[in-house]
């Protein structure tokens, strides 16, 4: 079997915000939001949380447990092997790798995702090569074989623990598709890291979710731009360095 997996890495430690992915917002875990929206991508046959082997990290099996989604445990820090293990365990063919604070994330830019990478001209898709889309909107898809090789050969320890830089900081081996969008709306801050960002993200779901469950991208632009002031909050936080901001800085390190 070669189905489309979409994996999701979660884990309890965040060093900003502790416990981020399972913190309630009006009464639900931030992760059962994401999860119901990745329900709706169309073009994906599975979804696997991979969690880490900390105990730390059993609430996010139970939850899962509770929700009835897949979950498989891996190393904390070793996020390839992570994703390799639990797209091994699933027989994933092309593996859809989101990460647990983007709760907001759109399923049908999921299904774009893959269905550009579903027309063979690619070895793996991102949206943040060329960063256009919102942050919190990030997904990247690619093959089974490329993580299978990146699994096998990757060394450098970020190559590890962001998973896909083994394969976009190599062109000449990977064939590599970039997802942009007009207008440029990457000033946007819709992931979770702080509790400003949490704050941000629970307004939007408290406010759009009750009116429309099944809201897109579109949907939570027009509500920013009803209230123009809450996209102040989370306005100074500074990214940590993440597979997003490492795309270009191979030559750097």
């Amino acid at each position: 079997m070669n189905d489309t997996v979409i994996i999701v890495q979660a884990r309890m430690t965040s060093t900003r915000l502790p416990g981020k992915v399972l913190l309630p917002i009006a009464g639900r875990p931030m992760l059962a939001y994401q999860l119901e929206r990745l329900r709706r991508c169309a073009r994906a046959q599975r979804i696997v949380i991979a969690t880490t082997t900390n105990a730390s990290d059993d609430p996010i099996v139970a939850f899962c447990a509770a929700e009835n989604v897949d979950c498989t445990r891996g190393a904390e820090h070793d996020v390839l092997s992570r994703y390799f293990e639990a797209a091994s365990r699933f027989h994933a063919g092309t593996v859809v790798r989101v990460t647990s604070d983007c709760p907001l994330i759109d399923p049908s830019l999921i299904d774009r995702a893959i269905d550009a990478h579903a027309a063979g001209d690619c070895d793996y898709v991102s949206n943040m090569i060329e960063p256009t889309w919102p942050y919190g909107m990030a997904v990247e898809v690619f093959s089974m074989r490329a993580l299978g090789e990146a699994q096998a050969e990757a060394r450098d320890p970020a190559e590890r623990e962001h998973v896909t830089p083994f394969i976009y900081w190599r062109p000449d081996r990977y064939r590599l598709r970039s997802l942009t969008m007009q207008p440029d709306l990457s000033a946007h801050r819709w992931t979770v890291d702080t509790p400003e960002d949490f704050e941000l993200v629970r307004r939007i779901l408290t406010t759009l979710y009750p009116r429309r469950p099944e809201f897109t991208m579109d949907d939570v632009l027009a509500l920013l731009a009803e209230h123009p002031d809450w996209s102040a909050l989370n306005r100074d936080v500074v990214q940590k360095s993440a597979t997003q901001t490492q795309l270009t800085d191979k030559e750097s390190r």
